[in-house]
C-alpha cells in the first residue's frame, strides 16, 4: 500500500561532456592510449629518461596547440650553473621523477623545480609554472613571493588512464592552445572555477595582494569598493579580502574579454591599456571597460607579468565566435552556485527574452526599457537589437540611432562582474558593422548600482546639483565633487564629462599656470551658468591626484548616482523587463530580513512569520522597481517564482495595490505566463512571467485568476523564439490557489514525515555472516552500504566496518524501497535503538553491546570530522524532530506514502487510501498546488490538501474504492519483478500495468466521486 512520489518514512532520498573543439577531437586519441597507460603505469621498470620522452611525445601528440603556437617541446634544456630543465614548454617547465615520495625526495624535487622556475621568471620577466610528475601524479605550482607553491594536483589511475581528464588538466597549467571554439562546455571547463587555469590565476591574484595590500593606490581601491558595494548590496556584502580579490580576477577577466570580442588582439595591448580601456577610450566608446577599482593590479610590481599571464589563458579561444549568450555560461562558471543563490539569480533563456521583449517593448523608438536586474544582459541584448532595427526601418542615422540608444536601452545590476559581461553584451548587440567612423561618441548605459535601493541615497543630490564626498584632504577638510544635475540629463555626455575631467586631472601640471579649461567647456558645450561648478570639481580632482588618491571618482560617480537618477520623476521609463533575483527569505542574512520585513508590510506584502521561509525578494523588487523607475503610463514583464501565481504567500503582491508611507504604488495586472510544464524546465524552479502596467487607486487590478499555460518539450540548445514557438502549446487555464483547499483531509495531522537517516555512510551497511567459522549468535559482519547518490564529503570517505549485534541491524524503507501496492526489499541500517529509545545519551546502555558501541563511536567521530552544520550532533541529526523515535511503538498496521506514513486500522483502510493516493486523478487535482522543479515535487506535502474523507465503514462508496484498490493490489503482488532493478524503472512497469488494469477507469471515477 505504497504511493512512491518521493521519499518516505526512512531515509531521505535525493535524485536528482564535451570534448574539446580541436583537431584530436578527444583530446587524447585512442592511438595514443597505450602511451598514456605506459606514462601513468608507476610499477612499470622504466629510467625517468624514458619517462621524460613518453611525456614529449604525449605533449606533441595530443594536441596542446603547440604547432599553432610556434612552441617546441624541450627536453634537457640547459637553465645555467650547468643544470637542465627536464621538459620545457612555452612559460612550463616540467621536472620528471620516476617515482614521487612523500618526505625529503618531495622536498628537495620541490627545491629543485623552484630554482627553475625562478630563473626562467627572472630571464624572462613572464610568470612561469612548474609541474612535478611521475607520469601517476600531477602536481602545478607556481611562484608566491620567492618561494614554490603548490596549486593544484591531478592523479591517473594506472589501468585505463583518463586521458581526456589529463588534457584538460594539463591544458589548463600549459595555455597553449589556439582558436578553441567558446562553446559553454569548454569554457566552464578551461575557464570555471574548477579549472586549473582559474586556480593558477587566482593564488597568483591572491599573493599579489598579500603582498601590496598596504599601498596608498590599494587601499583606496578597496575601500571605494566596499563603500559602493555595501551601498548597493546592503546586509549581503562583508568587506572581505578574499571577496575584493575574486572581484578584481573576475573583472580583469571580463576586461580583457572585452577587448578580445571585438577583435582586438590583447595580446599585443600593455597591460595597463587593457585593464583601463585605452583602447576603447581612443575609439570614443565609453564605458565598457574602465578604470575602476580593480585596476590596481597593473599600479603593483608583478602586476604587469600577472595581467600577461591572464590574457594568454584568455586569448586561447576565438571569442570573434562567441555568441552573446556565452557571458551568462562564463559568469555561471566562474561565480560559485552558492554565491548565484546567495544572490538568488537564475538567468533567463534567450528564446523567452527575445519574446518578452518583442511582447512589451511595442514603440521601440519612443518608448525607454530599463532591466533594474540585468544580469550578464540577455533582455538588453535583444532590447537593443529591437531599436536598431527600429530605427534602420525608419531611416534614423546611424550616428543618431547609437546616441539615442544608450538612453532608450538601460540596464543595471549590483554584481560587478555581471555588470562588466552586460557591457560587452551591450556593445556585441550593437554589433562590429556599427561601430564605424560614421558614429559619434557613444557610452554603454549598464551601471553598477543598487535598484532596489535598500538604503536610499536621495543625499547625493541637492536641488540644483549632484554631489559626492571625497573624503578629507590634508587640511582635514570634507571635499565634495560637484556638477549641476541637469548634465545628468544626457548619460552619454555626462560620462564623457566626468571622464575627461579626470584624465586632465592625471596630466602634469605647472604649478603656477594652472590648465585653462575653455577649450574643454567648449567641446563639451558646458554653460558659463555651469563652469564655475566644474571648475572646483576638477580642482578638487587635481588635488586627490596629487595626494596619491587616484581618479576612478568617473566610475564611482557615474554608477552611484544613475540607479538615483533613474527613479527621478522626469526620468522614469516607458518600460521595465526583467528577471529579478529570487532570493528566499531563509537565506538572507538576519539584518535582510528584518529590513524585507519592514518593506513589505508597509506594502502589504508580508503574510506573517508561518509563511516566512517560503516568501523572497522577487515580489519587493518588482513593486519597489515599479514605484521608483516606471512612469505613469509604463509597462512591465517580469519573470518570477511560479508561486506568485498559486501561493498564498504572494497574495499581497497579486492585489494590485502597495500602501506606502512615502509614495502608494498600484499596478493593472494583465495577463501572466505558466511556464511550470515545459521540459526541459528552463530554470533550477518552477516560472512564470506577470505583465502589467502602472496603475492609480482607481484603475488597479489584480492578478487575473486565469493564466495562460504553457507546455511543450524544447530542445537544450534553443535560442531563438522562431525555433522555440511552434514547440509550445499555448492555453488557457485556471489558477488554482495552492494550500487553500476549503476542507482539508482529517488525515493531513496524522501523517507524520519520517526519520532522514543521513550520512547514509555512517549508518547504511550491507551484512556477513563472517564466514566459515562465523561470528557467533546473534553477531554480523557490518561494511557501509555504498550508493552513487552520496554527496561529498561522505562519498570520498572509506566505509565503516565493524561486527554489531544483529538486533541493531533494522530494516528502513527509503523512497527507492516503494512502488505502487508494493514494497520492494528493505535496506538495513545499524541504527542505536534500544525499543523505541536511542541509546546516546549519558547513562544511556551503549556500552553493554560491545559492537554496536565500537560502530557508533566511529560513525560519532566521522561526524564530528567532516559534519558542515556545528549544531547538530550525529544523535540529534539521526532523530531530528523526532523523526525516528516517534515511529516508536508500531502500530500494527502502517500506510506508507512518499515522504510520510501513518497508523490505519483496518487492511480495508489502507486499501481504500492507497487507491485513492495512487490514482492518476489525485495528481491531476495536486498539481497545481505542488512545487516545481525539473519535474513536479512534493505531492506529499499538498495531496491532504484535497477533502480526501477518513474511511467510512458504513459508506458503499468507500468499501467499493477498497475492493477496487485490493484488486489491483493483488495484480502488483503478481507482478514478475527483478527487485534490483533500477527502483525507476520498477515504478514505470507497474505503473504501465496499472493503466491497462480493469478496475482503473472506475476507480477514477469513484475518487472524484469521494473527493467531491
Amino acid at each position: 500500500m505504497a504511493r512512491s512520489d518521493g521519499t518516505p518514512d526512512g531515509s531521505e532520498s535525493r535524485h536528482s561532456s564535451s570534448r574539446p573543439q580541436v583537431r584530436a577531437p578527444d583530446g587524447f586519441p585512442p592511438s595514443l592510449q597505450p602511451l598514456l597507460a605506459r606514462i601513468a603505469d608507476r610499477r612499470a621498470a622504466r629510467t625517468e629518461a624514458t619517462l621524460q620522452a613518453d611525456i614529449r611525445q604525449l605533449l606533441l601528440a595530443g594536441d596542446f596547440g603547440l604547432f599553432d603556437s610556434h612552441l617546441d617541446v624541450d627536453l634537457e634544456a640547459p637553465v645555467g650553473g650547468g643544470r637542465r630543465i627536464d621538459i620545457e614548454v612555452g612559460y612550463t617547465i616540467i621536472e620528471v621523477k620516476r617515482r614521487l615520495q612523500t618526505g625529503r625526495p618531495l622536498l628537495e624535487a620541490e627545491r629543485q623545480l623552484g630554482g627553475y622556475v625562478r630563473s626562467r621568471s627572472l630571464e624572462s620577466g613572464q610568470r612561469y609554472v612548474g609541474i612535478l610528475t611521475d607520469g601517476g601524479t600531477w602536481r602545478a605550482y607556481q611562484l608566491t613571493g620567492d618561494a614554490l607553491t603548490l596549486i593544484d594536483t591531478h592523479t591517473m589511475a594506472a589501468i585505463r588512464p583518463d586521458g581526456l581528464a589529463l588534457f584538460y588538466w594539463l591544458e589548463g597549467v600549459l595555455a597553449t592552445s589556439q582558436r578553441v571554439r567558446p562553446a559553454p562546455a569548454e569554457v566552464a571547463r578551461r575557464l570555471g572555477a574548477q579549472s586549473t587555469s582559474h586556480k593558477l590565476d587566482r593564488a597568483a591574484l591572491a599573493a599579489l595582494y598579500a603582498e601590496h595590500q598596504h599601498l596608498p593606490t590599494v587601499q583606496l581601491k578597496r575601500k571605494l569598493w566596499a563603500e559602493l558595494l555595501d551601498s548597493a548590496l546592503g546586509t549581503q556584502f562583508v568587506d572581505d579580502p578574499d571577496l575584493f580579490v575574486e572581484h578584481t580576477l573576475l573583472m580583469n577577466s571580463a576586461y580583457i574579454i572585452a577587448h578580445l570580442v571585438v577583435g582586438i588582439d590583447a595580446l599585443e595591448l600593455q597591460p595597463h591599456d587593457l585593464i583601463t580601456g585605452q583602447r576603447f577610450d581612443k575609439a570614443r566608446i565609453l564605458g565598457v571597460v574602465e578604470h575602476d577599482f580593480f585596476g590596481w593590479t597593473t599600479e603593483v610590481p608583478g602586476g604587469r607579468e600577472f595581467i600577461q599571464g591572464l590574457t594568454r589563458r584568455l586569448a586561447r579561444f576565438d571569442w570573434l565566435r562567441a555568441d552573446h549568450d556565452i557571458l551568462k555560461v562564463l559568469y555561471e562558471s566562474m561565480i560559485g552556485p552558492e554565491t548565484r543563490k546567495r544572490m538568488g539569480e537564475y538567468y533567463t533563456p534567450d528564446w523567452l527574452a527575445e519574446h518578452l521583449v518583442d511582447t512589451v517593448v511595442t514603440d521601440p523608438l519612443r518608448q525607454r526599457v530599463l532591466d533594474p536586474a540585468c544580469g550578464s544582459g540577455t533582455f538588453l541584448f535583444h532590447a537593443v537589437r529591437r531599436y536598431l532595427a527600429a530605427a534602420e526601418t525608419a531611416d534614423v542615422p546611424l550616428d543618431a540611432a547609437l546616441t539615442q540608444l544608450t538612453h532608450h536601452v538601460v540596464g543595471v545590476d549590483l554584481h560587478p562582474v555581471a555588470v562588466a559581461l552586460a557591457r560587452v553584451t551591450y556593445l556585441l548587440a550593437i554589433g562590429h558593422q556599427r561601430l564605424t567612423d560614421q558614429r559619434g561618441p557613444i557610452t554603454i548605459p549598464v551601471y553598477l548600482g543598487d535598484s532596489m535601493q535598500w538604503r536610499q541615497r536621495r543625499d547625493l543630490f541637492t536641488e540644483e546639483h549632484v554631489r559626492i564626498s571625497a573624503g578629507y584632504s590634508t587640511s582635514e577638510v570634507e571635499e565634495w565633487l560637484r556638477f549641476p544635475k541637469r548634465l545628468l540629463d544626457e548619460p552619454s555626455r555626462f560620462d564623457q564629462i566626468v571622464a575627461g575631467l579626470a584624465s586632465l586631472a592625471a596630466k602634469p601640471r605647472d604649478p603656477d599656470n594652472p590648465p585653462s579649461l575653455a577649450a574643454f567647456f567648449h567641446h563639451m558645450r558646458i554653460g558659463s551658468e555651469d563652469q564655475p561648478m566644474i571648475r572646483g570639481t576638477f580642482e578638487v580632482m587635481c588635488r586627490l591626484h596629487d595626494e596619491g588618491r587616484d581618479h576612478i571618482w568617473s566610475y564611482y560617480l557615474r554608477n552611484l548616482a544613475r540607479p538615483v537618477w533613474l527613479a527621478m520623476d522626469d526620468n522614469r521609463m516607458h518600460v521595465l523587463i526583467s528577471n529579478p533575483p529570487w532570493l528566499s527569505y531563509r537565506h538572507m542574512p538576519r539584518d535582510m530580513q528584518t529590513r524585507l520585513r519592514e518593506l513589505s508590510r508597509d506594502r502589504g506584502l508580508w503574510r506573517g512569520r508561518e509563511f516566512a521561509t517560503n516568501q523572497d525578494l522577487s515580489a519587493l523588487f518588482v513593486t519597489r522597481a515599479v514605484q521608483q523607475y516606471l512612469r505613469d503610463d509604463g509597462s512591465f514583464a517580469f519573470v518570477l517564482p511560479n508561486s506568485v501565481l498559486d501561493r498564498e504567500y504572494f497574495e499581497g503582491f497579486g492585489r494590485g495595490w502597495y500602501e506606502d508611507t512615502v509614495e502608494p504604488t498600484a499596478v493593472a495586472f494583465t495577463g501572466s505566463l505558466d511556464l511550470r510544464r515545459l521540459r526541459p524546465h528552463p530554470f533550477p524552479r518552477g516560472a512564470c512571467v506577470v505583465f502589467g502596467d502602472r496603475a492609480t487607486l482607481s484603475t488597479y487590478r489584480r492578478l487575473p485568476s486565469v493564466t495562460e499555460r504553457w507546455t511543450g518539450r524544447l530542445p537544450t540548445d534553443a535560442k531563438s523564439w522562431q525555433q522555440v514557438e511552434p514547440l509550445i502549446t499555448r492555453e488557457a487555464a485556471d489558477v488554482v490557489a495552492g494550500g487553500s483547499a476549503l476542507t482539508e483531509s482529517p488525515y493531513k495531522p496524522r501523517f507524520a514525515q519520517g526519520a532522514t537517516i543521513v550520512p547514509r555512510v555512517l549508518f547504511f551497511v550491507e551484512t556477513d555472516t563472517g564466514g566459515r567459522l562465523g561470528l557467533g549468535a546473534g553477531r554480523h559482519a557490518v561494511r557501509s552500504a555504498r550508493s552513487n547518490l552520496e554527496k561529498a564529503p561522505w562519498k570520498e570517505l572509506p566505509a565503516l566496518e565493524g561486527v554489531v549485534e544483529s538486533e541493531f541491524i533494522r530494516p528502513v524503507l527509503l523512497g527507492e524501497s516503494l512502488l505502487p501496492y508494493r514494497i520492494l526489499p528493505a535496506k538495513q541500517a545499524v541504527l542505536p535503538l534500544d525499543g523505541s529509545t536511542l541509546m546516546t545519551g549519558p547513562g544511556s546502555r551503549l556500552d553493554y553491546h560491545f559492537g554496536l558501541a565500537e560502530w557508533w563511536r566511529k560513525a560519532e567521530a566521522t561526524w564530528e570530522a567532516y559534519r558542515s552544520s556545528a549544531r547538530l550532533t550525529l544523535a540529534e541529526r539521526l532523530d531530528f524532530h523526532r523523526g525516528l523515535s516517534a515511529q516508536f511503538p508500531a502500530p500494527p498496521l502502517r500506510l506508507v506514502y512518499s515522504a510520510s506514513g501513518a497508523p490505519i486500522a483496518t487492511l480495508e483502510e489502507g486499501l481504500f487510501l492507497s487507491a485513492i493516493l495512487n490514482s492518476s486523478v489525485l495528481t491531476e487535482l495536486v498539481r497545481p498546488m505542488m512545487s516545481y522543479g525539473k519535474d513536479e515535487r512534493d505531492i506529499d506535502k499538498h495531496a491532504w490538501n484535497l477533502p480526501i474523507p477518513q474511511f467510512d465503514d458504513a459508506n458503499a462508496l468507500h468499501h467499493r474504492l477498497a475492493e477496487l484498490g485490493r484488486q489491483q493490489s493483488e495484480t502488483v503482488a503478481e507482478m514478475h519483478l527483478t527487485e534490483n532493478t533500477n527502483f525507476v524503472a520498477l515504478r514505470r512497469h507497474v505503473r504501465a500495468g496499472l493503466a491497462r488494469h480493469p478496475a482503473t477507469p472506475e476507480i477514477e471515477a469513484v475518487v472524484m466521486e469521494v473527493l467531491g
